[in-house]
């Protein structure tokens, strides 16, 4: 019997320390397949593909839906929550007054968050050769 299709897609950057914990704690939560994961930093990925840039796919999480939808920020963290049963976590940031203030917050941590990775990724947790891997792709220029 073939596994059902996963309901969405997540494009996570693999070098990004924070994302890599929060990518590994949906893998463990994810008992089902409902979740599906492409590391946006793995040679030949071409978000092209998916009609996206680079420069879009490191500056917000990304997620690709079985239609062929690509959903952006704060809702790919909602559905992937939902999937893996812990909707009630994300849901919050769904509800109108603070939907609108999570989504800020959000975009603000989007564009702070390869500032904290090289923070949270000292030596002693393998900084530089996350930085080496980033700066070789050209991944080290501040996004816009």
């Amino acid at each position: 019997m073939a596994s059902p299709a996963p309901e969405i897609t997540l494009l996570y950057d693999g070098l990004c320390p924070l994302c890599a914990r929060e990518i590994a704690f949906l893998r463990r939560r994810d008992r089902h397949g409902a979740l599906a994961f492409v590391d946006i930093a793995e040679r030949g990925f071409d978000p092209a593909v998916h009609g996206l840039s680079m420069e879009a796919v490191m500056g917000a999480m990304h997620g690709l839906l079985p239609d062929g939808r690509v959903v952006v920020g704060l809702e790919v963290f909602r559905r992937a929550y939902r999937a893996v049963g812990l909707g009630w976590v994300m849901a919050w940031t769904g509800w109108p007054i603070l939907r609108a203030i999570a989504e800020v917050g959000y975009r603000v941590f989007a564009r702070v968050r390869p500032r904290l990775s090289r923070l949270r990724s000292g030596p002693k947790r393998g900084r530089a050769r996350w930085e080496s891997e980033r700066c070789a792709s050209d991944r080290c220029s501040p996004l816009r």
